[in-house]
This record gives structure tokens, sequence and C-alpha cells, in this order.
């Protein structure tokens, strides 16, 4: 009964949209994040605005339907947003998957609150802030 709860239509159609932002193939940066409860993996490629913010990102998600669902919801807000903003988004997001704290102001997480009720899918919750998170602090490849 709750997983018809938690596989909803809405959340179930955030993984087609996935191909919106697939690899990016110039991208200077690139971060990787590994959900260690359900080995989930996300892979992304940033390219920054003129603000050192995510201008364009891209991702390869091999993840469970929750973990598609929050790589669909972060790469729709995520523009514009710098290492600072989503260190402070990622630490919010982690006490609110937890039940420590009140939803953050990141658009579209209605779409998963239902799975703040399975332990094993917060890894998978996570996975686009960290691995971000990973690429805006890697080493830019040259050329």
């Amino acid at each position: 009964m709750s997983s018809v709860r938690l596989y909803t239509p809405e959340l179930l159609a955030l993984a087609v949209e996935l191909s919106t932002w697939p690899p990016l193939e110039n991208a200077a940066l690139h971060g990787e994040a590994r959900s260690p409860t359900c080995g989930s993996t996300l892979a992304m490629d940033v390219s920054l605005d003129g603000n050192g913010a995510i201008g364009r990102l891209g991702m390869r998600v091999r993840a469970c339907a929750i973990g598609q669902a929050s790589a669909a919801i972060f790469a729709r807000h995520a523009p514009g947003r710098d290492a600072d903003r989503l260190t402070t988004d990622l630490r919010l997001l982690e006490a609110w998957v937890e039940g420590e704290g009140a939803e953050p102001e990141w658009p579209d997480l209605a779409l998963i609150d239902a799975a703040r009720a399975y332990p094993a899918r917060h890894g998978a919750i996570l996975l686009p802030w960290r691995a971000a998170l990973a690429a805006l602090s890697s080493t830019p490849d040259a050329g």
C-alpha cells in the first residue's frame, strides 16, 4: 500500500525527464556520488556561468526511481546555484530526509516527500547534491 503512494505517476515521469540532461561533452567539471545503502550512482558534468555558479549540467544516473526523480528535481532548479548555496541546501536536505528539519526551499521536493519514510532511499535522494558539490570542487579538465 505505501509503495503505491511512493511511486506516483508524477514521480515516475521524472525518470523520463532525465533525457533533458545528457552528459556534457565539453564540461570542465565532473563529480560523482554513490549511495552506500542502495548502490545508486550519479555522475555529473558541470559548466559554470559567469558568476561561478552552475550554468549547465549533464548527468549519468544509475539509480532507483527515487534517485532518478531526485536528479530531475535537482537539474530543474540547479542552474544559478553556487557551491556555497548547494552546501547549505544539502545540509538542509539531509535534516529534512531524516525528519529533523523543515522542507528546504527547493521547488518540487513534494514529489519525493513520501520517500523520506524509507531510510534506504535517503542516499538516493541526496545523490545529485553530493555529485554537484563534488563537481564544483573538482579540478577543471584542461581543454
